[in-house]
């Protein structure tokens, strides 16, 4: 065999070899989704209520999950007020699925849940000048572990893949940059005034709903190149 043709046979073995590491890479990464908390939106109904300058909310998220990853939402709370005792009511919020028209029951999580889901939650105080930072997911995510008796969030916050069995359409758009989803999360305040002689409500409603919406997608297959420096 002439030098030429070897030459020829190792260029091709290489092309194909690089291919299909290429081509393995852009699998792995291309099921990376992201998650947007509209802080700007939820800021707005605070300053509407009067509250922008006692309630601060905040999410933490990462730049990017795989898809049916996030099975929680780290979230915290800050009483930014001198006066204002602030409840939350875990057990009246409820997370809002708009593709599905689903309103689901909000748990706060403990390291151990050993407890029967259905038993109420207590509402959380902050007091003034302090924050709350806990971890919510919705109810239908948790499963039992018969062996060990404690409930463990198994099952995505927000399901895509189950998008597959029956809005087949969304989920090609979602995965096609197509279209996003939408959740947001209904956060139920109950606001106290601490000073006496002071009637509940008076400078700013005793319960607040406060809606935390969140968007959610699909990110192209090149965000995870280590030179795209523009996180999209």
């Amino acid at each position: 065999m002439r030098s030429s043709d070897q030459n020829l046979i190792v260029l091709t073995v290489y092309i194909i070899g690089v291919s299909y590491i290429f081509n393995r890479m852009v699998e792995s990464i291309d099921d990376q989704v992201k998650f947007e908390f509209k802080k700007g939106i939820v800021d707005e109904q605070l300053k509407e209520q009067n509250l922008d300058d006692k309630i601060g909310i905040s999410f933490k998220l990462k730049a990017s999950y795989p898809i049916d990853d996030l099975k929680d939402l780290g979230i915290s709370i800050e009483n930014k007020s001198d006066n204002v005792a602030l409840y939350v009511d875990w057990d009246n919020s409820s997370l809002v699925v708009e593709h599905s028209k689903q309103s689901r029951r909000v748990i706060r999580k403990s390291p151990d849940l050993t407890r029967d889901l259905a038993v109420p939650q207590s509402p959380s105080l902050i007091a003034p000048k302090k924050t709350l930072s806990e971890t919510v997911t919705a109810e239908d995510v948790f499963e039992r572990d018969k062996d060990a008796g404690t409930y463990l969030a198994k099952k995505p916050l927000i399901d895509i893949n189950g998008l597959q069995k029956g809005q087949k359409k969304l989920y090609n758009d979602f995965i096609n940059r197509k279209k996003e989803l939408d959740f947001s999360l209904q956060l139920v305040l109950r606001v106290s005034e601490v000073r006496l002689g002071l009637a509940p409500g008076r400078d700013f409603p005793p319960i607040s709903i406060i809606n935390c919406p969140f968007t959610v997608r699909k990110l192209p297959w090149t965000y995870a190149l280590p030179w795209n420096k523009k996180k999209q």
